[in-house]
C-alpha cells in the first residue's frame, strides 16, 4: 500500500473522510472559461440587479417549434408600426469569456458574474436592433429559444412569450422535405419532436400566454393577428395582411413560400389523415387537440 493509501485508510478509519486529488477544471467549462453560463452553473442566472441593466421594454419571444410558420408570424409582427421582427438571431448563443483570472476579478468585483455579462450582451445586441428600426418592441422568433425559455425570462423579468402550434405530423413532413438528403422521415419526426416537447414544457411554466395555431393563422389571419394585437397590447394594423414578400426572408420558406408571393397570408395544406401520423407523434398530436379525446380543443 502507498503512502497515500495508508494515510487514507487511516483518516477513514479514525475521522471517517479521506483526501482526493483535485482535478483540472476543464478548459472553458467554468465561470472564467469560454462556455456560456446556460451551460454551466445554473445558479449564476440571475435576474438584473436592478431594472436599469435592461434597454429593453417589454421584448416579445415567439416560442414554436421548427417548421410550424414562425416566419410567416415574424413577416407579418414585422409589418405593423411599433413591432419589430428581425430574423433569428439567436443571442442566447451568444456567450461571455475572462480570458484572464484578473478580468473575472474586476468584474466581480462590480457585481457581475458570467451569466450576467451575457445577459447585458443578449439585451444590447436587440436593444441596437430595435432603435435602428425606429419601432417600440422587438419580436424575436428563434425556434431553439423554446429550449431556454427560463433562461430568457430570467434575463428579462418582463418578457412577453407568444407560442405557435402547427399539426405535429405536417411540422415532421415539413422539416423532412426542408432537407430530404439530411434527415429520413422518420429522423425528421423524432428531431422535430424535441422541439414540440420543449415548447409543450414552455407551456405549462409560462401558463395565460397567447397561443396561435398555424392552421388558424392561414386560415383566418385577420382574426387571429387582431387577437394577437389585443394580447400584446398594440393597436390592429389592416397592413399586417399586405406585408408583402419584402418582409420575409427568401431561405427556407419551404411549404409556405406559396402564402407570400401574393404578399398575403393564404390558406395552408389540408391536415393529415390520422393514418398518416407517425406513432412517435400521436401522444402530443393528442396533447394539442389535432387527434380527438384530446387535451385542448384543435
Amino acid at each position: 500500500m502507498t503512502w497515500h493509501g495508508k494515510v487514507n485508510h487511516a483518516l477513514t478509519k479514525y475521522a471517517g473522510f479521506q483526501i482526493k486529488r483535485v482535478g483540472k477544471a476543464k478548459k472553458g467549462s467554468g465561470p472564467g472559461g469560454g462556455a456560456s453560463a446556460s451551460a454551466g452553473d445554473r445558479r449564476l442566472v440571475r435576474a438584473p440587479a436592478d431594472p436599469a441593466d435592461r434597454l429593453l421594454v417589454a421584448p416579445i419571444f415567439i416560442l414554436s417549434p421548427v417548421r410550424s410558420g414562425s416566419t410567416l408570424l415574424r413577416a407579418t409582427l414585422n409589418a405593423h408600426s411599433m413591432l419589430h421582427a428581425p430574423h433569428e438571431l439567436h443571442v442566447r448563443r451568444l456567450t461571455v469569456g475572462f480570458g484572464t483570472s484578473l478580468a473575472r476579478e474586476a468584474m466581480e468585483a462590480l457585481g457581475h458574474n458570467q451569466a450576467d455579462l451575457e445577459h447585458l450582451l443578449w439585451d444590447r445586441v436587440l436593444h441596437r436592433e430595435l432603435v435602428r428600426s425606429g419601432k417600440r418592441f422587438v419580436v424575436d422568433k428563434t425556434p431553439a429559444n423554446a429550449f431556454a425559455f427560463q433562461r430568457i425570462a430570467t434575463c428579462w423579468p418582463d418578457a412577453r412569450f407568444v407560442f405557435l402550434l402547427r399539426h405535429p405530423a405536417s411540422i415532421a413532413r415539413s422539416w423532412h422535405e426542408a432537407s430530404p438528403g439530411k434527415r429520413t422521415p422518420e429522423e425528421a419526426a423524432l428531431d422535430a419532436l424535441r422541439y414540440m416537447k420543449a415548447v409543450q414544457r414552455a407551456r405549462e411554466a409560462l401558463p395565460g400566454r397567447p397561443t396561435l395555431r398555424y392552421e388558424r393563422l392561414t386560415g383566418d389571419p385577420e382574426g387571429e393577428l387582431r387577437r394577437l394585437c389585443a394580447a400584446l397590447d398594440v393597436p390592429w394594423e389592416p397592413g399586417m395582411l399586405t406585408y408583402g414578400p419584402q418582409e420575409v426572408l427568401r431561405k427556407g420558406l419551404g411549404d409556405w413560400k406559396d402564402k407570400i408571393q401574393s404578399g398575403a397570408v393564404q390558406p395552408g395544406r389540408a391536415l393529415p389523415a390520422p393514418e398518416e401520423i407517425p406513432e412517435v407523434l400521436v401522444p402530443i398530436c393528442r396533447e394539442w387537440g389535432y387527434l380527438p379525446d384530446s387535451a385542448e380543443p384543435a
